[in-house]
C-alpha cells in the first residue's frame, strides 16, 4: 500500500527558500505560499546568496527564478549537483521564458519541476505538494538505507569482535577450521614441549588482597607472559588459578619447539624478577617442561577450550611440582632436544609422583652465559 502524507501537513511543516533578484516578486511568491498554508518561508536575493544559505541551513524545497544576473538558475542547479548534500533537494524553477529547451535543461540539471510565470495558485499547490511528497519518500528511503547500513556495520563489527575473541581463545589454525565448519578439532602431535609454571607464595600473599587486587596482580604478570609466548610463536593453553600452561610445536609442528619453550621459560623468570622489583613482592615460580606426544583439540559446545591430553602433559606437570622455585626443571626427553644451546645441570634421579624415579635437569641459562641460581 503506497505511503501518503496529508497535504496540509506537508505544506505547513515545509521550510521553503524563495530565490529571486526582485524583492517585489519574492514578496508575491511568499504571499502565495502563505495563502497555501506554508508557514516557514526564507528568502535569497540571488544565486550566490541561495547557495550560501543552502550550505548553512536545512530546507525542504527551493523555488528558484531562472532569470537572475551574475548567476542564473541553471548555474545554481549546476553548483548544487556538485554537492552531495544539496543535489537531492527538490527545486521548482520559475521562469517567464517559453522555450521548451529551457525547461528540459532545468530538469536535466536536477530540477524537480517547472512553473511558468505567471502561475496559478492551483498549479503552485500541485507542484509543491508533489515535490514535497517525493522528498518525504526519499527521506524515508535514505533513512532506511542508513539504518540498514548501520545494522550491517554493527554486524560486521560484532563478527570482527567475535573472530578476535575466538583468536584470543584458540590458535589461529584451529579457529579457521571451526569457522570453516568443523565441529570437533582433535589432532595427534608426535613431538611437542609442554610447560607448566606455578606461582610460589601467591596463596599466602593473596590472603591480604581484595578480589580486585588479586586479579590485577595475575593480569599484569600473565599479560607479560602472553607477550613472551606470542613473540616466541608458542601457544598459551590456559591458566588455572595461579598456574600458567603453554606449549610449543602445535597446532603446527616446529623442530625447535623444545628450545623455544625453554628460552621462553628463562624469560618468564626474568619477567618475574622485574615484577617483584616493581611491586616490592617476593613471588617465585616453579617451571617444569617435558617433551613428547600429545593429543590436542577443542572441547566444549558453548564455551570453547583448546586443551592437551596424554602422558606428556602429566609428566610436564610433575616436572613443575617436583621442581625448585626460581628454576626451570626439565625432563631428560626435553634435554635431549636442546643440543648444546643451553647450560644444563643434571639433577640425577628424582622421585616424581606417579612416575617413580626419573632423570631430570635444571636449565641454568643459555650456553656461554651460565648463571647458577
Amino acid at each position: 500500500m503506497p505511503v501518503t502524507f496529508p497535504e496540509a501537513d506537508l505544506l505547513s511543516n515545509a521550510r521553503i527558500l524563495v530565490v529571486d533578484d526582485s524583492k517585489m516578486l519574492r514578496m508575491g511568491i511568499a504571499r502565495s505560499l502563505r495563502q497555501l498554508g506554508v508557514e516557514q518561508i526564507e528568502e535569497a536575493v540571488d544565486g550566490q546568496h541561495a547557495l550560501e544559505r543552502l550550505e548553512q541551513e536545512a530546507f525542504d524545497l527551493m523555488l528558484l527564478d531562472m532569470e537572475m544576473p551574475q548567476m542564473n538558475g541553471l548555474a545554481v542547479l549546476a553548483r548544487m549537483q556538485t554537492n552531495p548534500e544539496l543535489r537531492n533537494l527538490p527545486v521548482i524553477v520559475i521562469s517567464g521564458g517559453e522555450a521548451i529547451e529551457e525547461v528540459v535543461s532545468c530538469i536535466e540539471m536536477g530540477a524537480e519541476d517547472y512553473l511558468p510565470k505567471p502561475f496559478s495558485q492551483v498549479l503552485l499547490r500541485a507542484r509543491l505538494t508533489s515535490s514535497l511528497e517525493k522528498k518525504k519518500l526519499r527521506d524515508i528511503e535514505i533513512n532506511q538505507r542508513k539504518q540498514l547500513e548501520s545494522q550491517h556495520l554493527r554486524l560486521i563489527q560484532e563478527q570482527e569482535k567475535s573472530e578476535l575473541l575466538l583468536l584470543n581463545i584458540l590458535p589461529v589454525a584451529i579457529s579457521e577450521r571451526l569457522k570453516g565448519g568443523e565441529h570437533r578439532c582433535a589432532d595427534s602431535h608426535a613431538n611437542v614441549s609442554v610447560l607448566f609454571a606455578d606461582l610460589v607464595g601467591f596463596t599466602k600473599m593473596s590472603q591480604g588482597m581484595t578480589a580486585g587486587q588479586l586479579v590485577e596482580v595475575l593480569h599484569n604478570l600473565f599479560s607479560e607472559f602472553d607477550q613472551l609466548v606470542e613473540q616466541a610463536g608458542l601457544e598459551k593453553i590456559k591458566t588455572i588459578g595461579d598456574c600458567y600452561m603453554l606449549a610449543g610445536g602445535l597446532p603446527e609442528a616446529r623442530n625447535d619447539h623444545a628450545k623455544a619453550v625453554v628460552a621462553t621459560a628463562l624469560l618468564m623468570l626474568e619477567a618475574m624478577a622485574r615484577f617483584n622489583e616493581a611491586h616490592s613482592t617476593d613471588l617465585m615460580m616453579r617451571i617444569g617442561i617435558h617433551s613428547g606426544p600429545v593429543v590436542a583439540g577443542v572441547i566444549g559446545k558453548h564455551k570453547f577450550t583448546y586443551d592437551l591430553w596424554g602422558n606428556s602433559v602429566n609428566v610436564a606437570s610433575r616436572m613443575e611440582s617436583s621442581g625448585t622455585p626460581g628454576r626451570v626443571h626439565i625432563s631428560a626427553q626435553t634435554a635431549e632436544l636442546l643440543g648444546n644451546d643451553f647450560a644444563l645441570e643434571s639433577r640425577g634421579l628424582v622421585q616424581a609422583k606417579g612416575l617413580g624415579e626419573v632423570a631430570t635437569f635444571y636449565v641454568n641459562g643459555l650456553q656461554g652465559s651460565t648463571t647458577n641460581p
